[in-house]
């Protein structure tokens, strides 16, 4: 099982719309994917239409009270595709697992046991760079970055990227950057192409092909539940992922 988180202390970059349709990708292209949701707000689980009722057990419980895994579990609509809710249980988060011993690696082992069952797992983080990002990137293969191309972003991705280093040199360990993810981009504004090459120009190949652009079917889908596939499968939304599914699998060579 690989695991991806998608990371980003800014809030507004689209990290969850990213989350919940990359792992329908990944499901369309043939895997075995959980979702598992470590937001407080849940938005990835209300995405894929459950409900607030639906939430507990979910990440939280696993997490700060050693839930077994398997139990807080979800199917969702989308058939290859479970997912692990979150809720506002995870607020207390830092708090919680500020007392733990290891308490950077409790969401690594709780997901130990689910190993043999997916081929993918993908991490909606939290936009902070607390203890549950930083269990996230220690449990993670990989990291994507979501960024939108505007100026104030471009400087907080510089920041997260330092600030990941910084983790990974306190912890010995840590995901490794899979790719930055330009999201939300609005070409009718000139800074959007301006600061798009900047990134390009500086990161390289490291940022994907694939852009999100400000879509009006991506904003809908999740209050009908659905993925973007689900809801409008011949949208520039659901083939950007598309694509961006296939620049995924190709990098992770799986």
């Amino acid at each position: 099982m690989k695991i991806i988180a998608l990371v980003n202390n800014k809030g507004g970059v689209g990290k969850t719309t990213s989350a919940v349709n990359l792992a329908a990708g990944l499901v369309a292209a043939g895997r075995r994917v959980l979702l598992a949701d470590l937001d407080a707000q849940g938005s990835a689980s209300l995405s894929l239409g459950l409900t607030r009722a639906d939430l507990s057990p979910g990440s939280a419980e696993v997490i700060l009270d050693g839930h077994p895994i398997r139990e807080a579990i979800r199917p969702t609509s989308v058939k290859g595709l479970d997912i692990l809710p979150g809720s506002m249980a995870l607020a207390s988060a830092d708090l919680v697992l500020s007392a733990v011993a290891g308490r950077e690696v409790v969401l690594k082992d709780a997901l130990t046991p689910i190993r043999g069952d997916y081929d993918f797992t993908v991490l909606d983080c939290p936009p902070s760079l607390g203890l549950l990002t930083v269990n996230a990137l220690t449990a993670a293969d990989f990291f994507i970055v979501p960024v939108t191309p505007d100026y104030l972003s471009l400087e907080g991705l510089v920041n997260l990227l330092d600030a990941v280093e910084r983790i990974k040199k306190g912890i010995g360990k840590a995901a490794g950057l899979l790719g930055i993810l330009l999201t939300l981009a609005d070409y009718r504004l000139n800074v959007t192409e301006e600061i798009g090459q900047m990134i390009r120009g500086y990161y390289g190949r490291l940022v994907f092909k694939a852009e999100i652009r400000g879509n009006v079917r991506l904003k809908e889908a999740p209050s009908f539940g659905k993925t973007i596939f689900d809801y409008d499968n011949g949208s520039a939304g659901a083939e950007a992922y598309r694509q961006l599914t296939k620049e995924v699998l190709k990098r992770i060579n799986k």
